[in-house]
């Protein structure tokens, strides 16, 4: 028993540290892995899960991580473009309304620029923020993002650049 909780914390630790390395960069993908994980965690903890059970979880859930990073490479986009192209194929009706090459090409345009307007110190401008944010919603309408989504899809953007700024050296490159 106390094998299998130890083997337990091990896979729960490198599961964490995977998302928390992840979460830097991709807000939509790393919330979406970081649920999967606490959700396995509760239901074990609850009694729902055996040891196995939960062993089996984690194992899907790197699955899900080698299957993000898959899906970046089999589209051709860096890690930055790929943070951008999940938040603007997170919604039903955009997935739905534009096809995955559109959706691809939305997120390299956004990459381009919000990279091409910020600036290290940019999250704490709020003129800074206000430009990009026009930016952003002018891209959106240009590439006929679901108008309903637009603004949902705006502020999730917003929030990933904002997360990829502490990235901002890597992103330079």
């Amino acid at each position: 028993m106390e094998h299998k909780n130890i083997a337990l914390e091990v896979l729960k630790k490198i599961s964490n540290d995977e998302i928390k390395s992840r979460l830097k960069k991709n807000l939509v993908k790393s919330k979406s892995l970081m649920e999967m994980l606490e959700n396995s965690i509760k239901k074990y903890q609850n009694k729902i899960l055996t040891a196995a059970e939960v062993m089996d979880e984690l194992i899907k859930l790197s699955k899900e991580i080698v299957n993000m990073d898959g899906e970046a490479k089999a589209l051709d986009l860096t890690e930055f473009e790929y943070a951008f192209y999940t938040a603007v194929s997170d919604n039903y009706s955009a997935r739905e309304l534009m096809q995955k090459d559109k959706l691809r090409k939305l997120a390299i345009i956004l990459t381009e620029r919000v990279k091409a307007n910020t600036s290290i110190d940019w999250t704490i401008k709020e003129s800074v923020r206000a430009k990009l944010k026009v930016i952003i919603k002018r891209t959106l309408r240009q590439f006929g993002y679901p108008p309903d989504m637009q603004k949902l899809a705006t502020e999730i953007v917003l929030q990933q650049a904002e997360m990829i700024a502490n990235e901002i050296t890597n992103w330079q490159s």
